[in-house]
């Protein structure tokens, strides 16, 4: 398995990482919530302004890299097969750019509240 990242917003308002263990996706991963299973595609080079989760979501990464930055200038790169735990619905939120000639293409999983 790949990196597994959590995005979440602290209490400060701002968005922060957090690596996470292959078990701890495992308790996430068999909570799935209500609404639709979305595959993303993204051309590349491409970057979002600051944006917030759209809801409680686990992304996989199924081909091209990721880079999610937060205010404070932390980055993190995903490549297939990483996952991203979704949890900043408040707050600053995180830019996502896609890196590299290829498109990106996601998976993103609902997550019950």
């Amino acid at each position: 398995m790949g990196k597994i990242v959590r995005v979440y917003s602290g209490s400060d308002g701002e968005s922060h990482f957090e690596e996470m263990t292959p078990d701890q996706l495992s308790n996430i991963v068999n909570n799935v919530g209500p609404g639709d299973i979305t595959v993303n595609r993204r051309s590349s080079p491409s970057e979002s302004d600051y944006h917030n989760a759209p809801r409680l979501q686990y992304v996989v990464n199924l081909a091209g890299t990721a880079e999610f930055e937060t205010a404070d200038g932390s980055k993190v790169r995903m490549e297939p097969g990483d996952v991203l735990v979704a949890e900043d619905l408040t707050g600053h939120g995180h830019i996502a750019r896609s890196l590299g000639n290829e498109f990106r293409v996601s998976l993103a999983i609902p997550l019950a509240d």
